[in-house]
């Protein structure tokens, strides 16, 4: 089973956890070899991705989004070695309400078409940022 978008049920369960303050949304990606549009046009799933970036960065700064994090996978130390991801970052919104905007702008959901085409697999996980602590407990 493929993982490419959230489901009604996620985005109402996110959607009703409206703490407030920061959200931070770790994202794994994979992509196709060729981006899958249903009009059917060509380009690599890198090319759709990238499409998707620079249509949606107006709406993430915006809403007061941002990347804080990125980074190349480069093994898989602990985990099932076929997770492999093409792209790890973390997006930063102000607060859960500021993520909610970003997805039911219009022109996002136009950019969306882009992210359609270009991915075969993701995680997209919510967290609450904290301040980094001296070990791994705190």
């Amino acid at each position: 089973m493929s993982h490419t978008s959230f489901t009604r049920e996620g985005f109402a369960a996110f959607r009703a956890n409206d703490r407030p303050g920061p959200v931070h949304m770790l994202n794994l990606v994979r992509l196709r070899a060729q981006a899958e549009y249903p009009d059917g046009r060509g380009g690599t799933g890198a090319e759709a991705y990238a499409a998707y970036g620079r249509e949606s960065a107006p709406v993430l700064a915006r809403v007061g989004g941002r990347i804080v994090w990125r980074g190349k996978m480069e093994q898989m130390l602990i985990g099932p070695e076929e997770e492999a991801w093409d792209l790890c970052f973390i997006a930063e919104y102000p607060s859960p309400a500021a993520f909610v905007d970003m997805i039911k702008d219009p022109q996002y959901r136009q950019a969306m078409e882009h992210r359609q085409a270009a991915v075969a697999e993701s995680r997209l996980i919510r967290m609450a940022p904290e301040e980094a602590g001296q070990d791994f407990a705190s």
